[in-house]
């Protein structure tokens, strides 16, 4: 990996500015003590991170699988010189997998995570089945199209009908019967799993850990939360879980994640079980901020100074996200 030497002014991209993710990324970097040049990237012409951004480009329209818009990419981060790649969209993720090697050549660094992992984690059905056969217990899954399977494989209702690939809570519907299965089977389509429900909403956590490959964590934040309608935390409270560490660490021993990483558990009967990784930022990413896990300072140092970050100095509280009213006159 090039690196940078200097401490000068340096020039960061963060995509998918007009949502939470690329907001809390663009909000972390104004907490930085280093200086930041921030250019902004959105689909929405009208995306209201834009003007916490020191400049701002919209995506062209059109197909984003289309040769022209991997020459968007390239033009755009050379005329702007940008050093350092953090997306804020698991899209835009996925694309800069995709093309580490072309985009790699005009001079900026794409702050991702590991390739085998960004690939493993699109799919929730394969990452179990990765998680099962690594000695981890993951919960309870089936693929199926039968009400009687699940009954007979999961024990009683409710479940829960998760999308294969997705992010958040969006797409998860709760099963109490069969007549929920059978109407939402045909709504979503043959991508979908039906799952467990362990524990229960007062024990669920995420937790947000920097790796530094080879399987090296930098200590990890938790967050006890509660989730929003829309799927992402509208309520955190830092605490201090052992089992929830000592699964997140043997986790991160195991699928070695570079960068900032989402591990999202429910406890059950003091055991920890693993909903999802994404081996990306996250919608807590301000809010860990906040209380001092700056994931985006962080990846400043370890992509382009090439340096492990320091060990955060976590604070404890809670956190909450509201809605708050902007205007521009």
């Amino acid at each position: 990996m090039e690196t940078k030497t200097t401490t000068n002014e340096i020039t960061v991209l963060v995509t998918g500015v007009g949502a939470i993710i690329g907001q809390g990324i663009v909000k972390s970097l104004r907490k930085s003590e280093k200086h930041i040049r921030i250019i902004g990237l959105d689909k929405n012409r009208q995306a209201l991170g834009q003007y916490a951004c020191d400049a701002f480009f919209p995506k062209p329209d059109g197909d984003e699988t289309e040769p022209a818009y991997v020459e968007f990419w390239k033009d755009l981060l050379l005329n702007e010189s940008i050093d350092l790649v953090l997306p804020g969209l698991e899209v835009d993720v996925f694309f800069l997998n995709q093309h580490r090697q072309s985009l790699g050549k005009c001079g900026a660094i794409l702050g991702l995570n590991r390739y085998e992992l960004i690939e493993l984690a699109r799919d929730k059905w394969l990452f179990g089945l990765e998680l099962e056969n690594s000695g981890f217990e993951p919960i309870p899954t089936i693929l199926t199209d039968s009400w009687l399977e699940c009954v007979q494989k999961l024990g009683n209702p409710p479940f829960l009908m998760k999308p294969r690939q997705g992010n958040g809570s969006r797409g998860i519907i709760r099963l109490e019967d069969r007549d929920d299965f059978e109407y939402w089977k045909k709504k979503c389509g043959p991508d979908f799993m039906v799952q467990k429900i362990v524990g229960n909403d007062e024990e669920e956590f995420t937790v947000g850990a920097f790796g530094l490959s080879h399987g090296e964590l930098l200590p990890p934040i938790i967050f006890r939360r509660k989730l929003s309608s829309a799927g992402n935390t509208q309520f955190a409270e830092v605490v201090d879980d052992a089992i929830i560490a000592e699964a997140t660490n043997l986790l991160g021993q195991y699928f070695q994640p570079i960068g900032p990483t989402n591990f999202q558990f429910r406890k059950d009967h003091n055991k920890a079980f693993l909903l999802e990784i994404n081996p990306r930022f996250s919608s807590s990413t301000s809010l860990r901020a906040g209380f001092g896990y700056n994931e985006a300072d962080m990846a400043i140092d370890y992509y382009l100074y090439g340096k492990k970050p320091s060990v955060p100095v976590i604070t404890t509280g809670q956190g909450w996200r509201y809605y708050e009213d902007f205007f521009i006159k």
